[in-house]
């Protein structure tokens, strides 16, 4: 007989079980705090009534267009209460573009803020044809006027769905595999350099990411995190979200990402650990209540994303803040990487090792295994990796081979067994037949006085074929010329590397998931050169 595998909806069970009064959720808005025993029982009726009134069933799709909050957690834990496929999406994006993922996961219900109601039923619409399975129900987590958008129009609030939800609860899935293997969550990709990819997200993989990091991250039961990063995205759900359930945690959900909230939430509700990408730890540090915030709860920041610039993280050291960086991608579990605290100036711009049920390797074109301190792709292994891409079979055998999968970063490892992220393959440029890396340039330059930012393109040039172009924006007017940025490079980057053009920015370009924009720079570039 198979082993059994613990649903990711059952860890609320379990939890309401063995610490029933133990705060699970702080919702930011009201700050009503959430036991374990309400948040299961919340969650349960969610589960009851999205399979009698919808007849959401094992493997069903559940889109949401919606910002964090209490619901959309309860909506997570009540589809995966019942194995259904919780689809988070974008709510910045248009309802056309919505429209295009609606048609690619044939969701059976889709969910929304009030607030992206127009959008969200002009996408259900627009999807129903010629999609074979349109949605056969919609509902808000607040309260709106129904939309005759489906057919037959189905439409309730999240109040009145759960009040009116019976006590007979759905039984837990019984999972098919012993391993966890059926799909919790689609997570798609950003989508910008094509159409977006949806990444399978199993209850193995989810279970293993929140082993992984109570284990290297060191979370307790005791930990409070402030969860503004939006659901949609691999860092709001995974990055400390679901480990901290399993842990027993508690989650302060947030639905707005401004430093002056995120700031007054962390002492408000005595946050002890923060995760955010380096932007927001950067406008955070730049923020005017950044001197008096309260961090005397705080254990430790955590920054990912990117490589975070050594001047931020000294402006948490100089506040006494423990500060972490890590690396990881959505279809890897997000949490793959670990820098200790006291290596972030020793080892600026690292990622540190690989987490405990991690394997990475670094390989050449051929993928054999790359010297110690040269470039190559970085490809992992381990239980957190995804299942593959929704409906794409092509592009996961591209990604995923022997066992390993292909993260499309270039990275290279030194004699300490440190690893350094030093590019995308689909960025690194040649210059005079030499590959440049922009992630490393940006590492380099990102320390140079006065530079806030910095993004680093490859652009056409006549006798080498590429050269770099710097889009920079500074820490105040006047703070840096392109002649200082030229000098600092000198010494520190070789020639072949050290960007042509500099150009002064007072914004970089980025996506929702707080990335550059990469694509935008080199229209900007293309635009000033004609």
């Amino acid at each position: 007989m198979l082993a059994k595998f613990l649903p990711v909806g059952e860890w609320l069970t379990r939890r309401a079980d063995l610490v029933p009064q133990k705060a699970a959720l702080i919702d930011g808005a009201t700050g009503e705090v959430i036991t374990y025993a309400e948040f299961n029982r919340r969650a349960k009726a969610l589960a009851a009534a999205l399979a009698s009134k919808y007849a959401v069933m094992v493997g069903d799709r559940v889109a949401v267009v919606a910002q964090n909050s209490v619901e959309y957690l309860a909506l997570f834990m009540a589809c995966a209460k019942i194995g259904a496929i919780l689809a988070p999406l974008n709510w910045r994006l248009t309802a056309s573009e919505l429209a295009v993922i609606f048609k690619d996961c044939e969701p059976k219900l889709v969910v929304y803020d009030t607030a992206f109601a127009e959008k969200a039923q002009s996408a259900a619409q627009s999807a129903q044809s010629p999609a074979p399975r349109p949605a056969r129900g919609i509902f808000s987590f607040g309260s709106a006027k129904q939309a005759p958008v489906l057919d037959p129009p189905m439409f309730t609030d999240f109040a009145g769905l759960t009040a009116a939800a019976s006590g007979n609860y759905p039984p837990a899935p019984v999972l098919r595999t012993a391993d966890g293997e059926e799909i919790a969550l689609i997570l798609y990709t950003s989508g910008t350099t094509g159409t977006p990819k949806g990444a399978m997200l199993s209850h193995r993989m989810i279970t293993w990411n929140a082993v992984n990091t109570q284990i290297s991250w060191g979370l307790r039961d005791d930990d409070i995190y402030p969860n503004f990063s939006p659901f949609f995205h691999a860092g709001g759900l995974n990055v400390l979200t679901t480990p901290m359930f399993h842990c027993g945690g508690t989650v302060v959900t947030l639905s707005s990402g401004a430093p002056a909230d995120i700031l007054n939430a962390i002492g408000r509700f005595k946050c002890t650990v923060v995760f955010a990408v380096p932007t927001v730890f950067q406008m955070m540090a730049e923020h005017e209540q950044f001197a008096a915030a309260d961090f005397s709860s705080t254990r430790f920041c955590i920054s990912g994303g990117s490589s975070c610039p050594l001047p931020v993280i000294e402006r948490y050291v100089a506040r006494g803040i423990q500060f972490r960086q890590g690396y990881g991608l959505t279809e890897a579990g997000v949490n793959c990487f670990s820098l200790a605290p006291e290596d972030a100036a020793r080892k600026v711009g690292s990622v540190g090792k690989p987490i405990f049920h991690s394997f990475a390797r670094i390989v050449d074109a051929q993928n054999a295994d790359a010297p110690d301190g040269s470039a190559g792709e970085l490809v992992l292994a381990g239980p957190h990796i995804c299942s593959g891409y929704w409906r794409r079979e092509e592009a996961t055998r591209a990604a995923y081979s022997d066992g390993w999968w292909h993260t499309g970063d270039i990275a290279r490892k030194d004699e300490e067994g440190y690893y350094f992220i030093v590019g995308r393959i689909k960025d690194m440029y040649k210059s005079g037949g030499e590959n440049v890396y922009p992630a490393e340039v940006e590492a380099i330059l990102g320390t140079c006085p006065g530079v806030r930012d910095i993004a680093v393109i490859g652009v056409p040039d006549e006798k080498w074929g590429e050269s770099g172009a710097a889009f920079i924006t500074v820490t105040g007017a006047g703070a840096v010329s392109a002649d200082d940025v030229r000098r600092y490079a000198e010494s520190r980057l070789a020639k072949f590397k050290r960007p042509a053009h500099i150009f002064f920015v007072e914004e970089l370009p980025r996506n929702a998931m707080g990335k550059v924009v990469k694509t935008a720079l080199l229209q900007r570039y293309t635009e000033q050169k004609q």
